[in-house]
């Protein structure tokens, strides 16, 4: 068996510590649980816990970098994998609305908890905001670069409809957590395409 090197052990130190954050921030908020609950829910001291993020601040913020790279590659892999608009956009709603299970939905919780506590905490405002400018740029680069390839035009311009897309998934995804029959996919994945510009074979019809 191969010893581990000291900056593996640090390495999966960070991980526990910020996974057992993800989760205890997502169930019980930010303010409700404590640095000790974490690094007992981490399998490690508190005093690792300051020494590698200087407090539950730090660690919340290691955390947003984390969550920031994880909804990004979430968001701009289906763009890469998939020929069909409809293929991709719902590879994305169905990947941060809780249908791929408790990862979906803690991805919701914990995204409310940090939008709450950069609302309320200057300190975290604009790391939070800093996160959406970069989510927005990478899923626009994603929408020309598609555009590009199939040669249809985007109705905005690509960082305007990053934007609405990403307000649109995020805005779905809360009444789709409360009451899911309000959201089904084929009316998400219309609204989508019109933001874009593109038809959907999923529009809904009138009654």
């Amino acid at each position: 068996m191969v010893a581990r090197t000291q900056e593996q052990r640090k390495a999966e130190t960070r991980r526990r510590l910020i996974d057992a954050a993800a989760d205890l921030f997502a169930r019980k908020g930010y303010a409700g649980v404590s640095a000790e609950a974490v690094a007992d829910a981490a399998d490690r001291t508190t005093g690792a816990l300051y020494k590698h993020f200087g407090g539950k601040e730090g660690l919340l913020l290691a955390l947003l970098e984390v969550w920031k790279e994880e909804t990004v590659e979430v968001l701009t892999a289906a763009f890469e994998r998939m020929p069909a608009l409809d293929e991709r956009l719902t590879a994305i709603w169905r990947s941060l609305n809780g249908a791929q299970g408790r990862r979906g939905d803690a991805w919701l919780l914990l995204e409310m908890e940090l939008w709450l506590q950069g609302v309320r905490d200057p300190v975290m405002a604009e790391p939070l905001a800093e996160r959406y400018r970069d989510i927005r740029r990478r899923l626009g680069e994603g929408l020309r670069d598609w555009a590009e390839q199939t040669g249809a035009p985007l109705r905005h311009a690509p960082d305007d409809a990053a934007a609405l897309v990403l307000g649109l998934i995020v805005g779905a995804a809360v009444q789709h957590r409360l009451d899911p029959s309000t959201m089904p996919d084929d009316l998400l994945l219309a609204g989508l395409a019109d933001l874009i510009g593109t038809p959907s074979a999923a529009r809904r019809q009138p009654d």
